[in-house]
């Protein structure tokens, strides 16, 4: 199913461990807030970080405030038990899977999941379809994002969207890999993602930068899509 009319891309900003910089997401526009609990990596929060930042983040929002974001939480390949236990303790919307799990994991959460699919040099958008839609047709999301052998997350890098053709504009699937405020726009009119996902494309020395929030969130949406190109 494709986005239906009058629609713009929901944004999703990743990689979250500030609460400012959380309720500056959500205040801008922000339709997804990420924070990253796969262990290792750069922008990983413990449990008892990730609480005090989604607490705080909640406790600093009005209870007027127009949009309520979406929580997800980033996981890869990591204990059942422990994921459900974040989950229902930080109160998460969705769980981002980064790594091997399979649907049976999926099914298991207690929210649905956002499938990361690694598209690699030469998946054709038949092979993307095909990855996408197993877990879309479950009830799941899928996040389109480039394949790299030595980095299992997020790479930062864009793949060639030729392959993401057909499939980004789908329904609960997010774009990402790559995009900045300088070039989410192209992204939007060539394959009119139902939504996208930024991480590093907003931060400046590694650090989550307002500013560049805005101007990501403000240049994904500049352009709505053609009603008929979504009947």
């Amino acid at each position: 199913m494709t986005a239906p009319r009058s629609y713009t891309p929901r944004v999703k900003i990743c990689g979250l461990r500030d609460p400012d910089h959380a309720r500056f997401a959500a205040d801008a526009g922000a339709d997804l807030l990420g924070f990253n609990f796969v262990e290792g990596v750069r922008r990983q929060l413990h449990l008892h970080e990730g609480r005090a930042v989604v607490d705080r983040y909640r406790s600093s929002r009005s209870a007027a405030a127009e949009s309520v974001p979406k929580l997800v939480g980033l996981f890869r390949d990591q204990p059942l038990d422990w994921v459900r236990s974040v989950i229902d303790d930080i109160g998460l919307d969705y769980a981002q899977l980064c790594g091997d799990e399979d649907l049976d994991y999926a099914a298991a959460l207690g929210v649905p999941a956002l499938r990361q699919i690694r598209v690699k040099e030469s998946d054709t958008p038949a092979d993307v379809s095909g990855a996408a839609r197993k877990w879309l047709d479950a009830g799941h999301m899928a996040l389109l994002d480039r394949y790299d052998p030595t980095t299992p997350g997020g790479t930062g890098m864009a793949f060639d969207w030729r392959s993401a053709e057909g499939v980004a504009e789908l329904q609960d699937v997010l774009l990402a890999g790559g995009l900045t405020s300088d070039n989410v726009a192209l992204a939007v009119r060539r394959l009119r993602p139902w939504g996208v996902d930024v991480s590093s494309g907003v931060e400046t020395d590694g650090e989550k930068d307002p500013e560049k929030i805005r101007a990501f969130i403000e240049a994904a949406r500049q352009q709505p899509f053609p009603p008929e190109q979504h009947e």
